[in-house]
């Protein structure tokens, strides 16, 4: 998108050529939601299994075990933190809609007649 900046110059003064500037749209939020929650909580729980499993088998395997705990990552798609904020994204898609106008965005509900276009 492109918005040209129109100042008017002093009286007698040439007009300078303006070029025209981006505005530049933020970038997109990172998606972590999964298809459906059942698949996400069956990453949840083979995530959290595997870092509680390979601290709680330390005792007994020693510290090899706790190269099961990266593989929790990669279950998680990143850290547990990443995978709460996938939970919320997935429990709340087609519910909520992000609208923004005139810089200030907001969460509405989503319009369920909208879904079926």
């Amino acid at each position: 998108m492109k918005t040209v900046n129109i100042v008017k110059p002093p009286q007698g003064a040439k007009s300078p050529v303006i070029a025209p500037t981006e505005v530049k749209t933020p970038p997109a939020a990172p998606n972590f939601a999964s298809k459906s929650v059942p698949r996400h909580l069956a990453r949840g729980v083979i995530g959290f299994g595997l870092i509680i499993g390979s601290i709680a088998l330390v005792p007994a395997y020693g510290p090899i075990t706790l190269l099961a705990a990266p593989l929790a990552l990669i279950a998680f798609r990143g850290c547990p933190t990443c995978w709460m904020v996938g939970l919320v994204q997935t429990i709340s898609r087609g519910r909520l809609e992000r609208q923004c106008v005139d810089g200030v965005c907001t969460l509405t509900k989503a319009d369920p007649a909208a879904k079926g276009e």
